[in-house]
């Protein structure tokens, strides 16, 4: 299976306390082809969800939806883990374009 990553830009974004792990829920637009796709990530340690808004993020989108409690998680955010296994978000250094595919 070819994994297909997009750029999309964070629309919304909430604390998902119903998660075992502590977690946050983010809504991100990728573009007309795709839409506004969820995902729960594990992201809590370097991310606040304000400040989450707006920004662009790197998601495998082709993956199947994943059922993480009460949240239907459709897309697999990425990130690199820092020197403890905390996430940092993995992002384009320019703004692109909603739906920009990784080659």
């Amino acid at each position: 299976m070819r994994v297909d990553i997009r750029l999309g830009t964070v629309v919304d974004a909430k604390f998902f306390p119903e998660a075992r792990k502590p977690a946050l829920k983010l809504w991100i637009d990728f573009g007309e082809e795709i839409g506004v796709k969820k995902s729960s990530a594990q992201i809590n340690k370097h991310y606040n969800p304000d400040k989450l808004i707006g920004r662009q993020v790197a998601a495998v989108v082709n993956f199947p939806p994943r059922q993480i409690g009460p949240f239907m998680s459709e897309v697999l955010t990425l990130g690199f883990p820092d020197e403890e296994g905390e996430v940092v978000l993995l992002a384009a250094d320019q703004k692109l374009e909603n739906g920009a595919r990784l080659f």
